[in-house]
């Protein structure tokens, strides 16, 4: 894929500073296809800094080979689990894996920040980081060590028969790795979500000490029982968090890696290119299209948001799209890709793991949402051609035809994802045998090509090399799967924490009472609270996903305000849904929102404003998930109920979205007045709530705004003489 003209910068350039000079350094620099980075920094620099986890170690070439060895042979432990599981039970497993990815968290991540001119430059662990990650080995796998230490006997079976009667060594083990996974869990995401496990663990030891009269108030725990609850319960460390992460999110994060290393991400991004060919929206509609697809690669929003637009963002700037808008969208359609099927993000595992349901219904259900997220974006992709006057850009692509015959085969193992999950296998088996579709295609293409995907344009290789770096390939690709997984690790580890206090002290049912009365202090009527309780929920899980990953706001979230919306009528499966949607789309809420701030890096353009563009684009998806809670008509939008009431809603979420897309764009069949735009508003709030009075409310509300909008369009375009 090539962009033509790649020195022409005709688009505009909304720098902040003020003046396009100023704008030199930022915007890009070379064209992708000249094998140079497009911004001072490469893609993956720009992932590491932007993602949910903190910057990695940049290790030696011998300790990284190192950690590469040991993150395969997990990654190897981890595939061989899948057909051949432990004898002993899940927990063994749990206690393994933990044991495992805990101490290379400690290898791989720094303690503090990026140090001054340490980057491109060797970042070794330390005495003090080597001695943690020993301890972490140790204190992971004391539960299943043959061997007794000190008043404790050895062997799991003894380690489990101790359980709410811990030895003291018991306890000291237990609190040591307490520790250091709330430190593991600081280096790979920040301080946030460790402070809020400590609050935890002191409302744990102290809440008895509270009030009585307090409704959050309860017996209180002692030190060895809050470490009991961690170490040796599977409401703790290895409850349903970290059980998802090891055999599910690890599953597919190894498959994500495999099918990059086969060259399926740049396949993804040409054949988008070559599908919308020339014309003024076809740089959005490409942007689109290939976020959607490069989620089933990178399973992040902020490294699909980097990766499309360091590829992208030469095409958007020429097609005439401010750099604010341009990054908006790359935002925008990487945070679509964690909320699509086949993979989803990794909190959609836990999703069916606390509802109870196969992966493949989870599926079912974001079905309908996924559409109407992206046809909020197209529809403002198709606006903002329009307002910006964009200009059609001649992209040299190979015709998708022959795209699809010679690479096409990337397509089979997300096929096979599908079909094998509705033919009832167990989605970790299923996600195996798509990896081994993906490594095998991967292989005849190499043996064929013999070129490296990564550079199409070097000389074929001889057969034998050309196997032989395939094959290295798939190595690295097995352990860019385990080391990319640390991170998620340390936060469900963490998580077992917030779990444990809320299952002991049964924390969760206070809060979502408290959510609840609060809501029924201000409203009687039974529609009305749960409306308003919706309303708070959405809020809290907006601003509690600012400053924890979406994983942990899902898993918080779900135990704490959960309940509130069950209790007022809502199913587990629209309440799941719904804290999903929200914490998923905290990522591209202003203040924080990561993939927009990775994308203005790569566009150049001001950070804040790339937010508010972002959430522009994404505003549909924020009010729809509300339509699933608060009539039983939501549920439609998640597959249950009968096929004509799934149409239905489905048609009316759609106008519903097209409403709130003229509200953001400023435009209808032309450029919107404001008071159009305030039609449009109340028009898309009332075709939401899905029920019948509200939908004919709604559409009057359109229906006014449309005509208006096309009699100030027809006045317009007559010649001044006729007006």
């Amino acid at each position: 894929m090539r962009a033509d003209n790649a020195s022409d910068s005709a688009g505009p350039r909304n720098d902040p500073a003020g003046g396009d000079a100023a704008t030199a350094d930022n915007g890009p620099v070379s064209e992708p296809a000249a094998g140079l980075l497009t911004t001072p920094q490469s893609p993956d620099e720009l992932i590491a800094e932007y993602d949910e986890e903190r910057p990695a170690r940049r290790l030696s070439p011998r300790l990284d080979r190192v950690v590469v060895a040991l993150c395969f042979l997990t990654s190897v432990f981890v595939l061989w689990q899948v057909f051949a599981p432990l004898q002993r039970g899940n927990q063994f497993y749990l206690i393994l894996f933990l044991a495992a990815v805990l101490p290379l968290v400690f290898v791989c991540y720094r303690a503090g920040g990026r140090r001054a001119g340490e980057r491109g430059g060797r970042d070794d662990p330390g005495v003090l980081d080597w001695l943690l990650a020993a301890v972490a080995l140790l204190v992971a796998l004391y539960p299943v060590l043959p061997f007794g230490i000190g008043d404790a006997g050895g062997g799991f079976d003894a380690f489990l028969d101790r359980q709410g009667s811990l030895s003291t060594v018991d306890i000291v083990m237990g609190a040591l790795l307490t520790v250091l996974v709330l430190e593991a869990c600081r280096r790979t995401t920040g301080t946030v979500l460790p402070v809020i496990c400590v609050a935890f663990f002191l409302y744990a030891y102290y809440g008895g000490f509270l009030p009585i009269s307090w409704p959050i108030s309860h017996a209180g725990f002692d030190f060895s029982q809050i470490i009991n609850g961690f170490y040796n319960d599977q409401s703790g460390f290895y409850g349903i968090p970290l059980d998802v992460c090891a055999t599910y999110i690890v599953l597919f994060t190894i498959y994500g890696a495999v099918l990059d290393a086969t060259g399926a991400g740049r396949f993804f991004i040409d054949i988008s290119f070559a599908a919308f060919r020339k014309s003024r929206s076809a740089p959005g509609r490409t942007v689109t299209l290939s976020g959607f697809l490069l989620g089933t690669v990178s399973g992040s929003g902020t490294a699909t948001a980097v990766s499309l637009g360091s590829v992208a963002w030469p095409i958007l700037r020429r097609a005439g799209y401010p750099r604010e808008q341009a990054g908006g969208m790359l935002a925008a359609a990487g945070i679509g890709a964690i909320l699509s099927p086949p993979t989803l993000g990794a909190a959609a595992f836990i999703i069916a793991e606390y509802v109870g349901v196969p992966y493949l219904q989870v599926l079912l259900w974001a079905t309908i949402p996924t559409v109407l997220y992206y046809v909020g974006i197209l529809l403002a992709v198709e606006i903002d051609a329009r307002r910006f006057g964009a200009k059609a850009v001649t992209v040299s692509t190979v015709p998708v035809g022959r795209q699809l015959l010679r690479h096409g085969y990337h397509f089979i193992s997300l096929a096979v994802i599908v079909v094998f999950l509705a033919l009832g296998i167990a989605p970790f088996r299923a996600v195996v045998y798509a990896t081994l579709v993906a490594a095998l295609f991967g292989l005849v293409e190499r043996a064929v090509s013999r070129r490296d995907p990564s550079d199409p344009d070097a000389a074929p290789m001889p057969l034998p090399a050309a196997l032989r770096a395939y094959g290295a390939d798939i190595y690295r690709a097995l352990a860019v799967g385990i080391r990319s997984v640390l991170p998620v690790a340390s936060v469900c580890a963490a998580a077992g924490i917030i779990t444990s206090v809320i299952v002991k002290t049964g924390l969760g049912q206070s809060l979502a009472d408290l959510l609840v009365a609060a809501a029924r202090a201000l409203v009687t009527n039974p529609t009305a609270v749960l409306i308003l309780t919706a309303v708070f929920a959405a809020v809290a899980i907006a601003v509690l996903g600012l400053a924890v990953p979406v994983t942990a706001s899902f898993i918080i979230a779900w135990v704490v305000i959960g309940p509130a919306l069950q209790t007022l009528g809502a199913s587990a499966a629209e309440t799941a849904m719904f804290i999903f949607y929200y914490a998923v789309l905290s990522e591209v809420t202003p203040p924080t929102a990561l993939a927009a701030v990775a994308a203005a890096a790569i566009t150049g353009g001001n950070t804040i404003g790339t937010m508010w563009q972002a959430w522009k684009y994404t505003l549909p998806a924020f009010l729809a998930p509300i339509a699933f809670v608060i009539t039983d008509n939501g549920s439609h939008l998640l597959m249950q109920g009968g096929g004509w009431a799934v149409v239905w809603t489905t048609a009316v979420s759609i106008v519903a979205v097209a409403a709130l897309a003229a509200v953001t764009g400023g435009w209808i069949a032309g450029p919107a007045t404001r008071l159009q735009r305030l039609l449009c508003l109340p028009a898309a709030v009332l075709l939401l709530y899905l029920q019948p009075i509200p939908i004919g409310i709604g559409l009057a509300f359109l229906a006014a705004a449309v005509a208006a909008n096309l009699i100030t369009r027809n006045r317009s375009a007559r010649p001044v003489g006729e007006q």
